[in-house]
């Protein structure tokens, strides 16, 4: 069938598909299926600009690439046309990812991804586990499925990936100045390791700014009105500045020469899920080993084995709550939400029986599961 031709039926059904009502669309099954769809079309769409790249058709209206050429005619910003040209460049060389992503089972997320990490030095490797990467990304979510490439671009091109963590800890950059008026602009960019232990910290402030909120909204509208973030002083954003602030003022307050804080380093070994190599902050963020060095000589080193006979897992297994070794065995296997829709890390979740506690579930990290507050309470909820 001609291309016009092809062409001319797609605009048809996508024209049947925009009268109709969203409504009738709006059912589970049809928005996923309309997602697997859009998938393919995208890929037929990066496969095409690749081919007029390659056909040199661009320079007859001037522009100086097929990706200014792109940008321009179909209004998008530079860096989606060049990224849209350079993997379908990539997928000439790439069988299994292209395949897949014409039959909707991956998308540009996934695709975009593995083009990257397909580069000469790891190329050969690539092509031997190609089949392998695609499978992973059909499998698991995208979270999950980018922190095994990333796995895999240490095993492949160690090097390299030492020289990317080297180039993003020199990227690094801070800016504060006065504007206009008298406020201040902030911006800048952290490392992974340096973005994850500012993070943390504010986080902490801001979490005891948003309790301190809540108990003021609270007395406010009164426990029978039910309080709503609604109802909250501030609103996410200056809760996070106000964090800042204390978090200067804290600064300011710890005498010189005092201890502070050492950074906590877990080191797995017997671990299923991967049966390999594990080198990533708490938020799940891979890091390469070489980026822990500098932080050894003030670190703690926790060494988690499962199965293992020397360690205690699962002290006073008739406690009614999860803590100590037992919780910490739990967040580190399992590091999120135990349901499919969540990514809460498992230190900002409760532990949750599998087996209910009342039914005489045994509180051991094999009974054990991470549950965000919302899943925790939908599950009890439902029982």
């Amino acid at each position: 069938m001609p291309a016009s031709e092809v062409l001319e039926a797609l605009v048809s059904a996508i024209d049947a598909a925009c009268e109709l009502d969203p409504a009738l669309l709006g059912d589970g099954e049809t928005v996923e299926a309309l997602h697997r769809q859009l998938a393919r079309l995208e890929a037929v769409v990066t496969r095409a600009t690749a081919a007029f790249d390659a056909g040199g058709a661009w320079p007859a209206d001037g522009a100086r690439s097929a990706a200014s050429w792109v940008a321009f005619r179909c209004r998008l910003p530079a860096s989606t046309a060049r990224r849209r040209v350079r993997v379908g460049r990539g997928l000439r060389h790439m069988p299994e990812t292209e395949a897949a992503w014409l039959a909707g089972g991956i998308a540009e997320a996934h695709a975009g991804p593995l083009a990257a990490a397909r580069t000469p030095v790891t190329a050969d490797s690539f092509a031997r586990d190609e089949a392998v990467l695609v499978g992973e990304a059909r499998r698991l979510t995208h979270q999950q499925f980018m922190r095994v490439l990333a796995y895999w671009c240490q095993l492949a091109d160690p090097d390299g990936s030492e020289a990317d963590a080297r180039a993003q800890h020199d990227a690094r950059r801070l800016h504060l100045s006065r504007s206009f008026g008298g406020m201040w602009v902030l911006e800048g960019l952290l490392d992974p390791i340096g973005g994850s232990a500012v993070a943390e910290a504010l986080g902490r402030i801001e979490d005891e700014l948003f309790a301190a909120d809540w108990a003021a909204a609270r007395d406010r509208v009164g426990e029978g009105e039910g309080v709503t973030v609604a109802d909250l002083a501030r609103t996410p954003a200056q809760r996070r500045a106000d964090a800042l602030l204390e978090l200067a003022r804290r600064a300011g307050a710890v005498p010189a020469g005092a201890r502070m804080p050492e950074p906590l380093f877990s080191v797995l070994v017997g671990y299923e899920t991967f049966a390999g190599r594990i080198c990533e902050l708490a938020d799940g963020t891979v890091v390469s080993p070489g980026s822990l060095v500098p932080f050894l000589d003030q670190a703690w080193i926790e060494r988690v084995v499962f199965d293992g006979p020397d360690r205690v897992m699962n002290v006073g297994v008739r406690r009614r709550l999860f803590a100590g070794a037992t919780r910490r065995a739990v967040e580190v296997r399992d590091r999120q939400c135990f349901s499919e829709f969540c990514d809460v890390p498992a230190e900002h979740c409760e532990i949750d029986h599998v087996q209910p506690y009342a039914d005489g579930g045994l509180t051991t990290e094999a009974n054990g599961r991470p549950a965000c507050g919302y899943h925790n309470r939908r599950r009890h909820r439902r029982t």
